[in-house]
């Protein structure tokens, strides 16, 4: 799993590509506060290799808690930013900060 983070100078926005190494799995999808944890708005493609992946425009200067969907399981990002507990969850969600 990894994160690249890619600053654009002309916009105020970051374009994240997350990526997910599940060779076994049939879907993966990004969810988080920047996109409402909505599973349709967060589907990553699955490549050849079985890393699924996706890139995303994010508003700079913001953070954002997040998950990886595996097959329907809830996963963190193990080089995110930060970790933050979440009542709601009742685990901890990873934090991207841009």
């Amino acid at each position: 799993m990894s994160i690249k983070k890619q600053f654009v100078k002309t916009k105020p926005v970051c374009k994240v590509t997350f990526s997910v190494e599940a060779k076994q799995a049939a879907s993966a999808s990004v969810v988080g506060d920047f996109n409402g944890w909505n599973l349709a708005e967060g589907v990553l493609s699955k490549l050849k290799n079985g890393t699924f992946k996706a890139t995303f425009d994010l508003n700079k200067d913001a953070s954002y808690e997040f998950k990886y969907v595996v097959d329907g399981q809830f996963v963190n990002e193990p080089d995110a930013d930060s970790f933050r507990w979440n009542d709601f969850a009742g685990a901890e969600n990873s934090v991207l900060s841009i």
